[in-house]
């Protein structure tokens, strides 16, 4: 079990972080030593380094949020061998599409804002030679 500091150094999430996902219930409730100081163990660790990963992709938190609300549907399929996961994973994969579309879009955008600034450097590049040669 991790305590939300060593949770927060082994994740790269801040505590302050860790607390604000529970709060908007991104997070479950993790359990508590004598009721106080948080716990978190090694499926509630994967769980949180999945939603870095949603982050650090831009995922709004909001889409976050509504991707995860159903819950693990590998628990769910163990506790109910009757589950049915499409619906849930429907959503999911719409919410994925949906967020990779706008990944492509933002991969567009900043591969033209990458060439502008590299035209802008050789033309850097090039007034540089230039004016050495003088």
């Amino acid at each position: 079990m991790y305590t939300i500091g060593e949770a927060a150094i082994n994740t790269g999430i801040s505590a302050h972080t860790l607390r604000y996902y529970e709060k908007l219930g991104l997070l479950p409730e993790p359990e508590r030593q004598n009721g106080h100081k948080r716990l978190y163990s090694k499926k509630d660790m994967a769980f949180i380094m999945f939603l870095k990963t949603l982050k650090d992709t831009g995922m709004p938190l909001e889409e976050m949020k509504e991707f995860v609300q159903d819950g693990c549907i590998w628990d769910s399929r163990e506790e109910d061998p009757d589950y049915k996961a499409v619906p849930v994973l429907t959503k999911r994969v719409n919410i994925l599409e949906k967020h990779l579309r706008n990944m492509e879009e933002k991969k567009r955008e900043l591969e033209g804002i990458m060439m502008i600034t590299k035209e802008k450097l050789q033309t850097y590049y090039t007034l540089l030679e230039e004016d050495a040669k003088r």
